[in-house]
C-alpha cells in the first residue's frame, strides 16, 4: 500500500508543477485553461528533452570512462590506503591487507548477485515503467481539473469544517508549488556552480559530478555529503593525489557555504520554513520506510506536515494564531503600550 501511496503524492507533486505553469501561461499570455496546460505541456517537454539532448550524451560518454577506469582507481586507492597504513599502523585492522581483500570479496559477490538476478531487474524496469506512465497520467488529471479533486475532499469533510478544510487545502498547494520552486533553484545553482568549479581545476568526468551534485542535492545533509565525497575519491585515485581531492573537498564546502547562506534563503522567502533538523530526521525515517525513491519525496513530506501541524493542530485546535500574525499582534500591543505611556514621567529605574 505504501508504495502505492508514494505514487500518488508523486504525482501530486507534478501536477502542483503543472498547474502552477498553467496559471501562469493562463494569467501572463491570456490563454484559455486548455491551450494553457497544453503549451505548458509541450514545454516540459520540450525542456526535458533539450537536457536530455545537451548533457546526457556526455554525462554517458563520461560515466562510460569512469567505469572503464574504476580498476585503475580501485588500484590507486588500495597503494594510497597501504601507504597510510604504514605510515600510521594503527590502522592495520581496519583498512589492512587482510580488510582490503574482505571488501573486495564482497564486491565481487555483489556484482555476481546482480548478474544473476538480470531478469528480476528486466521486469523490475517494465513495473517501474508502468509507474512512470500511472504518475504522468494521474498528475495530468490533477492539472486539469484541480477544483474537481479539491471539491471531492471538501466533501466528505463535516459541514462545520470545511471552510477550515478550504484553507488546509489551499496553504498546502502553496506550500509544495514553494517547494518545487525553491528546489529547482537549489538544483540548478548546485549543479551548475559545482560543475563549473570542477571544470576549472580539470576534475575528470566534472559533467557528470555536475549533473550528480545537482540531483543529489534534493535529499538534505546526505546528498551533500555525497556529492563532495564522490568526486574527491575519485581525484584521490589520479594524478592529483590528495592535495587534488583536499581541494575538491574544499570546493564542495565553498560551494554548499553559498547554498547555505544565498539559496536556503530565498527558499525561506518562497514561504517554505523546515527546520534543519527535521529535514534530516525526515530523511531518515522515509528512507528507511519507503526505500531509496522515498529519500526524493522526504522534504515534502515533511513540509505537508508541517502545514496539518500548523493548521489543523496549532490555528485549528489550539486556537493560536500563526507566527506571522503572531508577530503583527505583539507589535499592535507594543505600539498601544508605547501610545499609553506618558513620556514626561521618569522610569521606573
Amino acid at each position: 500500500m505504501a508504495p502505492v501511496l508514494l505514487l500518488f503524492f508523486l504525482a501530486i507533486l507534478l501536477g502542483v508543477y503543472l498547474n502552477a505553469l498553467k496559471e501562469l501561461l493562463a494569467t501572463k499570455l491570456r490563454f484559455k485553461p486548455v491551450v494553457a496546460m497544453t503549451v505548458a505541456v509541450a514545454l516540459t517537454f520540450v525542456g526535458v528533452w533539450g537536457v536530455w539532448a545537451l548533457l546526457v550524451p556526455p554525462v554517458v560518454e563520461q560515466t562510460r570512462q569512469l567505469i572503464d577506469r574504476l580498476p585503475d582507481f580501485a588500484v590507486s586507492w588500495q597503494l594510497w590506503i597501504q601507504r597510510a597504513v604504514d605510515r600510521f599502523p594503527a590502522l592495520e585492522p581496519y583498512v589492512g591487507a587482510d580488510r582490503q581483500a574482505d571488501m573486495i570479496k564482497s564486491a565481487v559477490g555483489e556484482a555476481e548477485a546482480f548478474a544473476s538476478g538480470i531478469i528480476p531487474h528486466v521486469f523490475d524496469l517494465v513495473h517501474g515503467f508502468i509507474n512512470i506512465v500511472s504518475v504522468l497520467v494521474m498528475a495530468l488529471y490533477l492539472a486539469l481539473h484541480p477544483r474537481t479533486y479539491e471539491n471531492m475532499v471538501i466533501a466528505v469533510t463535516p459541514p462545520r469544517y470545511r471552510d477550515q478544510c478550504r484553507e488546509v487545502l489551499a496553504a498546502l498547494a502553496r506550500t509544495l508549488r514553494a517547494w518545487i520552486i525553491s528546489q529547482f533553484i537549489a538544483m540548478t545553482v548546485l549543479g551548475v556552480l559545482t560543475a563549473v568549479l570542477f571544470k576549472i581545476i580539470s576534475v575528470p568526468y566534472w559533467l557528470t559530478f555536475g549533473l550528480f551534485a545537482g540531483l543529489a542535492a534534493i535529499v538534505p545533509f546526505f546528498g551533500t555529503l555525497a556529492s563532495t565525497v564522490a568526486p574527491a575519491l575519485f581525484v584521490l585515485g589520479g594524478p592529483g593525489g590528495a592535495s587534488g581531492a583536499l581541494l575538491v573537498l574544499l570546493i564542495g564546502v565553498v560551494v554548499h557555504i553559498i547554498e547555505a547562506n544565498i539559496v536556503a534563503p530565498l527558499i525561506m522567502q518562497k514561504g517554505v520554513h523546515l527546520p534543519p533538523v527535521f529535514s534530516i530526521l525526515a530523511v531518515l525515517v522515509v528512507g528507511r520506510l519507503l526505500g531509496p525513491t522515498g529519500l526524493l519525496v522526504a522534504v515534502p513530506m515533511l513540509a505537508v506536515l508541517m502545514v496539518l501541524v500548523r493548521k489543523i493542530l496549532i490555528e485549528g485546535i489550539y486556537h493560536d494564531p500563526s507566527p506571522k500574525h503572531a508577530a503583527h499582534a505583539h507589535a499592535a500591543h507594543a505600539h498601544a503600550a508605547d501610545a499609553h505611556t506618558d513620556p514626561a514621567e521618569p522610569d521606573a529605574g
